[in-house]
């Protein structure tokens, strides 16, 4: 970004136009992957936009996922064929629109039985059918032989080949970021810190905008709007409770959980993919910024927090599932991170407990204020349920007719890359400029920790124009340190906190401040040797 170009992203322009615009049309409550999805649909129409989110972009769910852009096998299994082929559709638009953040990335099912090769093939011949012309590659088995030769450290008794299959690989965080910017540019209103407080109704009782406080300065603010969106994942019924109190739960949140693991785990470039574990569940073994991926697991939970935690059995789980396929077995030492989240499944009907009849696909619901909430989905599908609601909106008279052009929207640093081994392939077509800084301040140039591939100035790029407030947006979702090795974050929290407080004008108490929470915060990654006896799976 040219440094003589005015900085659309910096907090004090976005709000101004918060408190310079007395009457907005769309107003979306959320910025997760289908808030961020919502609101860059309304940019496209031409609707005057502002996205509130109470914590930072994608700080719940949509930085917590397996890092798949995908059909979903496993839906395919149960026989959703239409989610499936949606979603396909989807990775394969996202695949285009955003390629500096998504790659294709090879899986392999391993086949320990006679039938399994044969089985695992005809599915995916299908799933390759429903991807159509935007197919990411064509499944073929695996002898042998080539099976182990790809998946280097697999467990070679009883094995008998394999199925390669090809899908979508991501960074959640990360492009959520990149929709904030892109929704930004598009001359959208975008504030993480800023959550939604209060509805303001018109004296027949309909909708008429929010309230909000901005939790950096504690300034309240009332906004008018022809529609709201509630579009806060797992926190749906917090914002549908503002309207009626005693409004009856849509979402029933699953938990699940993932452990990040040293590259050695699984040295190739391919994926691995568990198709049914003991109860059921599929697991995943995925290569991730130089380092490996285990997850995820299926809870029902019937209470949640922004941070949720892994579960013993969980945790027991994964390592256990992972020992039976992976020769050298990874052990409670070897986990760098641990992290947990939540999806926002639409709430089942009667008294059902099992996640698995709780549906992916999306729900759009109207209250009688003509509050749109929406509710279920999954990344992948993220820009198709912007696109649905504001059709709803539309329909309902909200807002006026237009046309959503987001299908083909390039996304904020769309540039093709091949080279998805250096995580700076990421900034796209903010390289250049990145680089610049670094060579104008060498001491921007050095690593953040020497086990570590994240620089400095990665950290003022977060700040200055990335929306990163704190040292969690930083290290959680700018460069994925937490994520990555959670140790690590700790110990670069205290240079990360001095950076964002020279960059931001923050003083020494806040750097502090920033310090310790984060280290409380990150001490929930590190996984524990041994079990706490207090605590129950």
């Amino acid at each position: 970004m040219p440094a003589s170009a005015p900085n659309p992203f910096r907090r004090e322009t976005l709000l101004h136009q918060l408190t310079s615009t007395p009457d907005w049309d769309l107003v979306v409550i959320g910025g997760g992957a289908t808030g961020l999805g919502v609101a860059l649909d309304g940019l496209s129409r031409g609707y005057r936009t502002l996205l509130l989110e109470r914590d930072d972009f994608a700080k719940g769910t949509s930085s917590r996922s397996t890092k798949l852009v995908h059909g979903g096998v496993r839906y395919l299994a149960q026989g959703d064929v239409a989610l499936v082929r949606e979603a396909l559709h989807e990775r394969g638009l996202l695949l285009q629109n955003a390629p500096h953040l998504v790659k294709n990335q090879d899986f392999i099912i391993p086949s320990y039985s006679w039938w399994g090769g044969p089985f695992y093939t005809i599915g995916l011949k299908l799933y390759d059918l429903l991807a159509g012309r935007l197919s990411l590659g064509t499944s073929r088995h695996l002898g042998r032989a080539e099976t182990l030769r790809r998946l280097d450290n697999l467990r070679p008794a009883g094995l008998r080949g394999g199925v390669l299959y090809h899908d979508g690989q991501f960074d959640d965080a990360r492009l959520a970021v990149s929709l904030a910017q892109t929704a930004i540019e598009a001359g959208g209103t975008l504030l993480n810190h800023c959550g939604v407080t209060g509805l303001l109704r018109h004296p027949d009782g309909r909708l008429a905008g929010v309230r909000a406080l901005d939790h950096e300065t504690g300034q309240p603010y009332e906004v008018r709007a022809r529609c709201v969106v509630n579009a806060t994942g797992v926190f749906v019924d917090e914002i549908l409770r503002l309207e009626e109190p005693a409004a009856r739960p849509l979402v029933r949140p699953s938990q699940g959980v993932h452990l990040v693991v040293e590259k050695s785990f699984l040295p190739g470039g391919d994926a691995l993919m568990i198709p049914k574990t003991d109860d059921g569940r599929v697991l995943f073994a995925v290569p991730w910024h130089g380092r490996v991926l285990l997850g995820t697991t299926d809870t029902p939970l019937d209470q949640h927090s922004p941070e949720p935690r892994a579960l013993e059995a969980e945790i027991d789980f994964i390592l256990r599932t992972a020992g039976r396929y992976l020769a050298r077995a990874p052990q409670r030492a070897d986990v760098l991170s641990v992290f947990a989240g939540l999806r926002p499944l639409a709430a089942p009907q009667g008294n059902s407990t099992a996640t698995k009849e709780i549906s992916r696909s999306h729900k759009i619901l109207v209250s009688r204020a003509g509050l749109l909430t929406i509710t279920g989905g999954k990344w992948t599908t993220y820009r198709r349920m912007g696109q649905d609601t504001l059709d709803r909106a539309v329909a309902l008279g909200q807002l006026p007719a237009a046309p959503s052009r987001t299908a083909h929207q390039p996304i904020h640093g769309a540039a093709p890359t091949t080279d998805f081994a250096d995580h700076l392939a990421h900034y796209g077509t903010d390289l250049p400029a990145l680089r610049q800084l670094m060579a104008g301040q060498p001491d921007l140039a050095k690593k953040l920790d020497e086990t570590l591939e994240f620089y400095r100035a990665e950290v003022v790029w977060a700040a200055r124009y990335e929306l990163a407030r704190t040292v969690e947006d930083v290290l959680a979702r700018r460069v994925r340190v937490l994520f990555l090795d959670a140790r690590a974050a700790r110990r670069v929290a205290p240079q990360v906190a001095a950076l964002l407080a020279q960059e931001l004008g923050f003083d020494e108490a806040w750097q502090q401040q920033q310090v310790a929470e984060f280290n409380a915060l990150a001490q929930q990654y590190v996984l524990a040797p041994e079990p706490v006896a207090a605590e129950r799976g």
